[in-house]
């Protein structure tokens, strides 16, 4: 059994768009435009733009992945589920070592921003001269290392607070530069020998945008992800795009080039320049202009190190949880509660990079890496799309598919033809070591061949044989087949409240589980007051950790008698019943068995949820007297929610040995012998032809009431009249709940229903 504890969806659309944007502004527009202007000149501003434009094609492909499977580590665990774990190793580490990579560039150009303003001496290390900026990242980067280790981290509301400042500033300046700004400056646009490095200069800036596919990191945690992560996505990579563009068009047409060329500084110095024109009481506001930006860079280096740092945490644990690199990486701190082990590698790795790198050879290095991924996750869109795997269905879909992946894979692979070949060779290396890493050391480990392998396994028969051959030789050792998984994926999530219930909802959700062949989940929500922020709650859990971790226990002892896996959470939440169906989505249950609350009215969800959305997956609802399913009684008139019923039935009897009868009360248009016979047909349809059958022809409640007399279990579909109609008439389920004295089992299947279903019920023809 495996416990852990989780956070609500707690992200609304503006924390997540600042998750985006706050990793992405960055030291790419405060440091970069130096470089890109001494190459490309006024076309600087183009180059940014198209490695926007590259990344929107890929941020369109990661909104649906993300809706599709909001997982922690984004990017690799999409490839990894797509492509399989050979490609997964690939990106994985692809993606973690351009991670340090972008955190050194990051820090290099904090030691710039520090370096204007206290100025700092080069060091000479043996054989290395370490530049004044990278001595200054160096105790930067120790710095942000030491702080995520003790696990110090920004809350939602101070990111959004950074991001809200940097976007003011980078205002502020436009605006003034907007006033002083000269269109003539800006000619020629393409200075001669600038046209045929704009593609090159792509390749260097493309690290500026490489903070949107963490937003998918976080999915689990935002609400709605179906709404809020596209919108999140796609909106940080076009605000981005937009402001970068517009900053540099600005800055370029009120300030001389040659200060902005190969000046890592230039925003700073341009911004003394132009607020010098003003005064206010005969002070000049040239020195406000200089600490303005100059806070600004320093702002916007060290929140996308720290960021890149927080990022690579995620990668790592879920490399370590599908065994590409040892789980043990993600190994928690006792006292501190971080991953250390995992921070403290990343952090090497980061020291090394300042040492050796330069401002351009790091900014590429993060780039092509990232290219790389992003070319990889584009490729796992189509693969995903094209073998329609059975639990693959995203709230979004990507636009003109399969035009849209497509150009994301090539744009994304072609942008790294154009980079310096010392750091082509450098990620090439990178791509062998992964490689042979999954080969030599994870694929004796890791489980999950990937969607694409099992495609053409499954199709051997169809397919090439090199094709098959090439799918099989590097498939895990241990892998499973599709076949062999869809049993070991059914989820059935119990939430637990009261000891006093909870045995009995694990014996019939451990009983499901064992005939499905698959994982009971025991959730455990606790409810923290409104007053009190969750993260709050977490940090001063104890109590509520030792009811969780004791209730929790408990569970699994239980559940041991089926031999069933059970994996045990504790979730922190302002809500309690309400939180059940979140969690049903977080988990991705398959079927939830929960205690009759108060809140049921004769279906499963809540009055609101009922008439704004569907149930995430099937319910069951038991209110328990002494449960025992020695001879259970299904009453049916047909409805999707007495098939459901059949189904538990069926399960519980095979489990049980129970004797199963099931009952049809005919109604007033219909007669005996139509209601034998669709009784008959309705058995033999659901696998229940051995039943005993019992037709009615007295009113529904009073023969259920009747029938369950020598029932132990009734089992009974939710009501299909909409919410209007049992304010009106009641409910059936309610009615028959005090009539009976055994146990009453609520089934509710997931399905969609028009507005008129939901008030008014479901029709019979």
């Amino acid at each position: 059994m495996s416990a852990d504890e989780e956070l609500a969806k707690d992200l609304g659309l503006l924390s997540a768009i600042t998750i985006g944007i706050g990793t992405m502004i960055g030291a790419g527009i405060f440091v970069l435009p130096g470089t890109a202007v001494a190459r490309t000149g006024p076309l600087a501003a183009a180059t940014f733009v198209i490695g926007g434009v590259t990344a929107l094609f890929t941020a369109l492909s990661a909104s649906e992945l993300g809706t599709a499977m909001p997982k922690s580590g984004g990017a690799y665990f999409y490839v990894n589920r797509a492509l399989g774990p050979l490609f997964g190793s690939i990106s994985g580490w692809a993606n973690w070592m351009g991670l340090a990579f972008a955190s050194s560039f990051y820090m290099y150009g904090f030691g710039e921003y520090v370096n204007q303003l206290v100025g700092a001496p080069a060091l000479a290390l043996g054989p290395i001269t370490v530049s004044a900026a990278q001595t200054i990242g160096l105790v930067g980067a120790t710095l942000f290392i030491a702080v995520n280790y003790v696990g110090a981290k920004e809350t939602g509301g101070l990111q959004i607070a950074i991001v809200l400042t940097l976007l003011a500033i980078l205002a502020v300046f436009t605006v003034v530069g907007l006033l002083n700004g000269d269109l003539e400056s800006l000619r020629p646009l393409a200075p001669p020998g600038t046209t045929d490095q704009v593609l090159p200069v792509t390749a260097i800036v493309f690290v500026s945008y490489l903070g949107f596919v963490q937003i998918t990191s976080v999915a689990e945690e935002i609400k709605d992800p179906g709404r809020n992560l596209p919108l999140a996505v796609i909106g940080s990579v076009l605000i981005v795009t937009t402001v970068y563009a517009l900053f540099l068009l600005v800055l370029l047409a009120a300030v001389p080039t040659d200060l902005v060329a190969d000046n890592e500084t230039a925003v700073v110095e341009a911004a003394q320049l132009l607020f010098g024109r003003y005064d206010i009481g005969g002070i000049g506001l040239g020195t406000f202009g200089w600490a303005m930006l100059l806070f600004g860079g320093l702002l916007a280096t060290a929140s996308s190190a720290n960021a890149s740092i927080l990022s690579s945490s995620r990668i790592n644990f879920a490399m370590g949880r599908e065994k590409i690199i040892s789980p043990s990486v993600n190994d928690i701190h006792q006292r501190f509660g971080t991953p250390y082990k995992s921070i403290l590698i990343t952090g090497v790795l980061i020291i090394v990079f300042l040492l050796i790198g330069d401002l351009e050879l790091l900014s590429t290095a993060g780039s092509v890496l990232h290219l790389i991924v992003y070319g990889l996750l584009n490729v796992a869109l189509i693969v995903m799309r094209e073998a329609d795997p059975a639990d693959y269905d995203p709230d979004f879909e990507v636009p003109l598919y399969p035009f849209v992946p497509i150009v994301g894979t090539v744009s994304s692979f072609a942008l790294i033809a154009y980079i310096e070949p010392r750091v082509i060779g450098l990620s090439a290396v990178l791509v062998v070591f992964a490689a042979v890493w999954y080969l030599l050391y994870a694929r004796q480990r890791v489980e999950n061949a990937g969607v694409f392998a099992d495609w053409i396994l499954d199709r051997s028969a169809e397919l090439p044989d090199a094709a098959v051959a090439a799918a099989d030789s590097v498939s895990p050792e241990a892998t499973e087949t599709a076949a062999s998984r869809a049993n070991d994926d059914f989820r059935v999530m119990v939430p637990l409240a009261n000891p006093r219930t909870e045995r009995e909802l694990i014996t019939l959700a451990g009983a499901i589980a064992t005939q499905r062949g698959g994982t009971v989940h025991a959730v455990h929500i606790v409810q923290v007051p409104d007053q009190t922020p969750l993260e709050r709650g977490a940090e001063h859990a104890e109590r509520m950790d030792a009811e969780s971790q004791k209730l929790l226990d408990q569970a699994r002892a239980d559940a041991e008698t089926f031999d069933v896996p059970v994996e045990a959470h504790t979730v922190l939440s302002h809500r309690s019943f309400a939180e059940i169906f979140d969690a049903a989505r977080t988990f991705e249950a398959d079927q939830v068995v929960m205690g009759w609350g108060p809140a049921a009215h004769g279906r499963a969800e809540p009055r609101l949820d009922e008439l704004t959305q569907d149930l995430p997956c099937d319910f069951l609802l038991l209110k328990d007297r002494d449960f025992d399913p020695e001879r259970i009684l299904l009453p049916t008139a047909g409805g999707p929610d007495s098939v459901f019923g059949a189904e538990v039935v069926r399960l519980l009897r095979e489990e049980f040995d129970a004797r199963a009868t099931l009952l049809h009360a005919v109604d007033g248009d219909e007669s005996r012998e139509e209601g034998e016979r669709f009784l008959e047909e309705w058995a033999a349809e659901n696998g229940l032809s051995d039943a005993d059958l019992i037709v009615d022809e007295r009113d529904v409640e009073t023969a259920i009431g009747d029938a369950a007399t020598d029932a132990t279990l009734l089992v009974i579909g939710a009501t299909e009249r909409g919410l209007l109609s049992r304010f009106v008439q009641g409910s059936l389920v309610l009615d028959v709940l005090d009539d009976v004295e055994c146990s009453v089992l609520l089934a509710e299947t997931a399905r969609e229903r028009t507005m008129r279903e939901r008030l008014l019920g479901i029709e019979r023809e």
